[in-house]
């Protein structure tokens, strides 16, 4: 474990002997500066003064809450990464976690007390991956841009795609790529999506954003066809633009005029948005599929009308959400939901895929129940044309040597399935 210098940690705990405990071990891994609040209100005072990294946080606490004192974080003008560590129940832990999430906090997992080595060590090696990816420590807030700035940095590309790779869970190969987004502003350095994508929405940009995202994407792919390797690319398309009836031929003209099958490309539905018109949203859908494109459901479990959206609309993939992923092979509520969302698609006859997988647990799990292929930070982060070129060069790696064959076990079954599985503190 490689913990950053100076990566300053606040640790929140009601209990004396637990916080005191918890600091120790910090220190001992190389956190460091680590102070500590015995209540809510004391931490959010700290947090007002100082700036920190990372928060340790209890849940059940007197006069203030961890539910409250989290809640309470939307007033902090930089808001820290969250571990929670609690003695509440699994199931609640997460519950909370989900809560941060949804409140746009960055939370790197959640830990049963008293907090031991493991545990910190974990916390540290999530840290140093998130910073070798450059993910910033402390989670980014969306700025708000506007319509003149965003569209200058489309017509000059400083919006750019970068490559997540997909890996087959069976071969270990590399099987395909996602597009996603990074802004290299000269202006603001490097931007995630999360705080620049609603300002695109907002300005009514999503459809340049989707020619430039396409064009990068269709660039890779000849550049890998020289090479001697076809993989499919995936572009996220925002569902609101299915609205435009001419959308599918533009889409089939571009790929076709650069010598290019549609067959090379999928387009990735984003399932939290609500199709403004059903009708159109599956003409367009129908229309895509009818020139050969492939259709993923990107994020199935976290949008509107998961169910009838997947049965409803002509998908060759299922995307399953990170929220399902992580942490699943330790998770008897999250691994039921994961098995259950794997065998609907594969039953549908759909490639399965898993996004956000972060630990080789998790990814062992996922092969054991029949999921087709994985991406997420364990497998890489998204990465420039260049550096992916080479991942393809690349032997399987370690996490993949070897492959074993994917079973379907019922979750009430004896079986592999169950040995990934410890008695849960639910």
């Amino acid at each position: 474990m490689s913990v950053p210098k100076t990566l300053r940690v606040l640790v929140l705990d009601d209990h004396p002997m637990h916080c005191m405990q918890a600091r120790q071990l910090l220190l001992q891994a190389g956190f460091g500066p680590v102070d500590s609040a015995l209540d809510a209100r004391q931490a959010l005072a700290m947090l007002h003064r100082q700036v920190y990294d990372l928060v340790l946080v209890d849940l059940h606490m007197p006069e203030m809450d961890g539910v409250q004192f989290i809640h309470a974080l939307t007033g902090v003008e930089q808001v820290p990464i969250l571990a929670i560590v609690s003695s509440c129940s699994r199931r609640l832990r997460n519950s909370v976690s989900l809560m941060a999430k949804e409140q746009g906090l960055a939370v790197l997992g959640t830990f049963p007390k008293p907090l031991q080595a493991a545990h910190v060590e974990q916390i540290g090696t999530i840290i140093g991956n998130r910073q070798a990816h450059g993910i910033a420590p402390r989670p980014e807030h969306a700025a708000v841009f506007d319509r003149q700035l965003l569209e200058r940095a489309i017509e000059r590309r400083e919006l750019k795609a970068r490559f997540q790779p997909r890996r087959s869970l069976s071969s270990g190969r590399i099987v395909g790529a996602e597009a996603l987004v990074r802004w290299d502003s000269p202006s603001f350095g490097l931007l995630m999506p999360d705080s620049f994508l609603a300002s695109i929405s907002r300005c009514q940009l999503d459809h340049q954003l989707l020619l430039l995202m396409l064009d990068d994407a269709i660039q890779a792919q000849q550049h890998w066809q020289r090479l001697g390797y076809r993989l499919k690319v995936s572009v996220n398309l925002p569902t609101g633009l299915l609205d435009d009836p001419g959308l599918p031929d533009q889409l089939q003209r571009l790929t076709v005029a650069a010598g290019l099958s549609t067959s090379d490309l999928c387009f990735e539905l984003l399932e939290t948005e609500r199709p403004l018109s059903p009708g159109q949203y599956h003409m367009g859908a129908s229309r895509l599929r009818l020139k050969g494109f492939g259709l993923a459901q990107d994020d199935f479990g976290m949008g509107y009308s998961s169910m009838y959206a997947l049965i409803s609309t002509p998908f060759t993939e299922m995307k399953i959400d990170r929220h399902f992923v992580h942490g699943a092979a330790a998770d008897d509520a999250r691994a039921a939901a994961l098995v259950a969302a794997v065998q609907l698609g594969r039953q549908l006859g759909l490639e399965v895929v898993a996004e956000g997988v972060e630990s080789a647990r998790d990814l062992e799990f996922l092969r054991l129940i029949g999921c087709d292929s994985a991406q997420g930070y364990l497998i890489s982060a998204a990465l420039e044309l260049d550096a992916f070129t080479q991942l393809l060069g690349c032997s399987v790696t370690p996490h993949f040597s070897s492959p074993t064959r994917p079973v379907s076990p019922h979750p009430c079954q004896t079986s592999r399935y169950d040995a990934l599985h410890k008695t849960s503190d639910d």
